[in-house]
């Protein structure tokens, strides 16, 4: 990874010191400071209407922070879906999501207090209504991990432990037109929604496809050779 990296975070705001220790707990991945390496998705995430926001822009220096990467090899989709779960809050439809949030947090959830920073697919509500879906047994582990490319809907790099927002140097805002960038991260939701529905939610069941079920049932873990033979090339 390089020593600094520009990163872009979209806020209806300026904000020239992010503050350690503020914001929500219950995002994708708990407390922190949400930002993209995208100036284009920072735009997009600025504008939650019409209004308008900024893209504020920032230099990180990394040397000696230690990053998570939920979207290598290394961790996949079940991590990433197991850190998801356990800090967003969400309706439960069904017994089988409610076990299946548990078994996920026991058995594929990282220990991520040790790091600085996290890198991993932003659940908005279209990533979000993926990983329940499958969460319910409605598509399989290789359906889940292809929908998570539909839309380009992009990775979000969260800014964690007090080190690394001591390394975060502001260098400006840009502002955002809303009736520009409103309208552009509304299509790339809807096209992600539509791709998902016309292509993987219709997909053919394949004789191996793993599901919810078939992980809990058989008591999978991390490490099973099944789980990995599932993911799509």
């Amino acid at each position: 990874m390089e020593n600094s990296i520009k990163l872009y975070h979209g806020s209806t705001k300026i904000i020239e010191t992010p503050e350690f220790g503020k914001g929500n707990p219950h995002n994708d991945y708990g407390l922190g400071f949400y930002c993209t390496e995208s100036l284009e998705l920072a735009k997009e995430w600025a504008c939650i209407n019409r209004s308008g926001g900024y893209a504020n822009a920032y230099i990180i220096e990394m040397s000696n922070l230690l990053v998570l990467e939920l979207t290598t090899p290394e961790y996949g989709i079940l991590n990433w879906l197991a850190v998801l779960v356990n800090n967003r809050t969400f309706y439960i439809s069904s017994q089988l999501a409610a076990e299946a949030k548990e078994y996920l947090t026991e058995n594929f959830l990282p220990d991520i207090s040790m790091f600085d920073v996290i890198k991993g697919y932003r659940a908005d509500d279209s990533y979000f209504t993926f990983a329940t879906d499958f969460l319910s047994n409605a598509i399989s582990l290789r359906q889940l991990s292809r929908a998570m490319h539909l839309g380009e809907l992009g990775e979000q790099f969260t800014i964690k432990s007090s080190n690394a927002f001591n390394k975060l140097r502001y260098i400006g805002s840009e502002p955002v037109d809303g009736d520009v960038y409103f309208l552009k991260r509304s299509k790339r939701d809807r096209d992600a929604r539509e791709q998902y529905l016309k292509h993987e939610r219709k997909a053919d069941r394949k004789p191996d496809d793993i599901y919810m079920i078939n992980i809990l049932n058989e008591e999978m873990k991390r490490d099973d050779s099944r789980l990995q033979k599932n993911l799509p090339i």
